[in-house]
């Protein structure tokens, strides 16, 4: 989500504080977190009723925007596809819309794992300051060196950061999401607005200065995007904001699912095309196709964050050190699709 920064990832941002690396959190399926909306309205999509049903949601389909995300990488330099079926989605909210301009910024970047029989997921947060390898962009002139992860997506597109991702995890991603944040108040704003779970008292930098107090905050579309944008007023910066983006995003969720949306055609159809409208997908990447594959999914969502040491400097630039060991046994679980022995053994 974009803020007062510059454009260029190298920009400092302000320093924050050691995060705990891995706390775990089970949710249902519909309250996940940012970005793992469109895995959320597939399930969605999964349950419509009819031969006329499936139609429509094909049509809102092919209203979605496309982005080639793989053409750019090196076939000689990716990971070994995951343990059988397993699913790896790399997620990103990013400040463009639509598309996938040269300059946009990853913002929010998600590894979401599927497991094999698609009855669990595990949602990775890598933060957007993880200071990581960034490979050479195919134009050759950006990249080549150690960089902010962030830097990926305005170096060298949607191409360039899945090939960061890919070197930082060890992970093959098998599709890409993006999300528009812009578009993302579209879709609170057709849901009627959402209740968000606020975990401290404290105002927003930007006008029209909202106070946003602890507690359950009804906020419509522009507000949510608001409170989601904060980082600048809190000592560890932008984990604050992916917690919450997350509050958001699970306030979305819950109303979409709660709210007698589905029986609802008009509200149902003004927010299946705000969706439409705030993502963009890889060339492959089929929605209908991926809610059959949904449907079976249990109530055994796990949120985490990439294991960290914590914040410094380099350069004059405040980055999030990732912890490689840690990380690597992580991955490395994900990659079995074993990531439950990980959680037993780090719990």
């Amino acid at each position: 989500m974009t803020d007062s920064d510059s454009l260029d990832p190298a920009v400092d941002a302000p320093p924050g504080l050691t995060h705990p690396a891995g706390a775990r959190r089970r949710l249902r399926p519909r309250l996940v977190r940012l970005g793992t909306l469109l895995l959320a309205v597939t399930v969605l999509v999964a349950g419509g009723v009819g031969v006329g049903a499936w139609l429509y949601y094909r049509s809102v389909e092919r209203h979605v925007a496309r982005v080639d995300a793989f053409t750019e990488v090196p076939a000689a330099e990716r990971p070994q596809p995951v343990t059988a079926n397993a699913m790896n989605l790399l997620v990103v909210g990013s400040d463009a819309r639509g598309g996938d301009p040269a300059r946009s910024r990853a913002d929010t970047i998600i590894l979401a794992h599927l497991t094999a029989d698609r009855r669990k997921a595990q949602l990775i947060s890598i933060p957007r300051d993880t200071w990581v390898y960034v490979p050479r962009s195919a134009d050759g002139r950006r990249g080549g060196t150690n960089a902010k992860i962030n830097a990926a997506l305005a170096w060298g597109g949607t191409p360039l950061l899945v090939r960061t991702v890919e070197n930082f995890t060890g992970i093959r991603v098998d599709h890409v999401v993006l999300i528009d944040f812009d578009g993302f108040q579209e879709i609170i704003d057709a849901l009627g607005g959402v209740d968000v779970q606020v975990d401290r008292t404290f105002t927003s930098i930007a006008r029209p200065f909202r106070t946003f107090r602890a507690g359950v905050q009804r906020m419509d579309g522009a507000a949510a995007l608001d409170f989601a944008r904060q980082r600048q007023q809190f000592p560890d910066g932008d984990f604050s904001r992916i917690r919450h983006q997350q509050a958001v995003i699970r306030a979305v969720l819950d109303k979409a699912t709660t709210s007698g949306l589905l029986t609802d055609p008009p509200r149902l159809d003004a927010f299946l095309r705000a969706v439409a409208k705030a993502v963009t997908v890889d060339t492959a990447l089929s929605i209908v196709q991926m809610a059959a594959e949904l449907r079976h999914l249990g109530d055994d969502v796990s949120f985490l964050t990439s294991p960290s040491r914590g914040t410094g400097r380099v350069d004059g630039q405040s980055v999030v050190f990732p912890d490689r060991q840690r990380a690597a046994a992580l991955y490395d679980a994900i990659r079995r699709d074993e990531a439950d022995r990980w959680f037993a053994a780090t719990s």
